[in-house]
This record gives C-alpha cells, structure tokens and sequence, in this order.
C-alpha cells in the first residue's frame, strides 16, 4: 500500500487537482446547473471517504482544490484537465499500485459521471430535458479517453 510520504508537495496538489479539474471540464461543458453540479461533486468526495482506503482515502480527505491563476482563460480549461489528469496518473503508475490507480481512474469517471448528471439540461421548469447533454456527454466521453490511455 502507498502512503502519502510517497509524494512530494507538488505531486500531491496534482492528485488533488485533478478530480477538480474534471468536474470543472463538466460543468464548463453546458451552462445552468452550476451550484448542483459543485454540490453533487461534494458528495461524491463524501461518498468516497466513506468507502476508500489507504492512499485513496488519503487523497478524497484532501478537499479538492485547483489553481485559479492557471484557469484565467476557459478555453484552456480543456487542455489543462486533461494535462492534470495525465500528469496524476502517470505519477500513480510509478509509484502506486495497480489497485490504487484504478481506484483513482474509477473515482475520476465517477466525478464526471456524477457532475453531468447532477442538472437536467434544456425544457422547461423542471419538466423534460436530458439528464445528460449533448456537450457534456462529449465532455465525458472525452474525460473516459484521457483516463483510459
């Protein structure tokens, strides 16, 4: 089992950041829904401190953060989720194990699963639209490749 000593303060921040970054990737992808969609990813960190262990537990207790001055300009917001999640895993892979990293590509897919669906996009008070829109399922679809290579 890898422990948090294994990381050093820069390569903690990445684990941190990049659950963050994806769920921002999400929520960026459509408009409307904003404060459920932070709130679903709240509970999705919940969920996973109750449920993990060892250095996963260790990296859903660290509230999720990201660095706002590296977010200035949204269309980068793409490139830099995707270069935060290749950054994490490739770390993980080193100096974690098998197990430990598909926890943590699980728990990346889980966040932006959870993200997308937390807000009904398009109709009208409450009534019909998709659970999952157009630009977010590609939003999502795009976050699976990144996990996935």
């Amino acid at each position: 089992m890898t422990e948090k000593a294994a990381f050093n303060a820069e390569e903690w921040e990445k684990l941190v950041e990049a659950p963050a970054l994806v769920a921002l990737r999400v929520i960026a992808a459509d408009r409307g829904g904003t404060i459920r969609e932070s709130l679903s990813l709240g509970r999705v960190y919940a969920e996973a401190r109750s449920d993990g262990s060892g250095l996963f537990q260790e990296i859903v207790s660290s509230a999720p953060q990201v660095n706002r001055s590296e977010l200035k300009d949204p269309a980068a917001l793409p490139q830099r989720a995707e270069s935060a999640v290749h950054e994490a895993l490739a770390m993980l892979q080193q100096k974690a194990t098998p197990e430990e990293v598909e926890a943590y590509r699980d728990f990346l897919l889980k966040v932006a699963e959870t993200v997308a669906r937390a807000h009904k996009e398009g109709g009208f008070l409450g009534i019909g639209g998709k659970e999952v829109s157009e630009s977010e399922q590609a939003a999502l679809d795009e976050i699976t490749g990144w996990v996935r290579a």
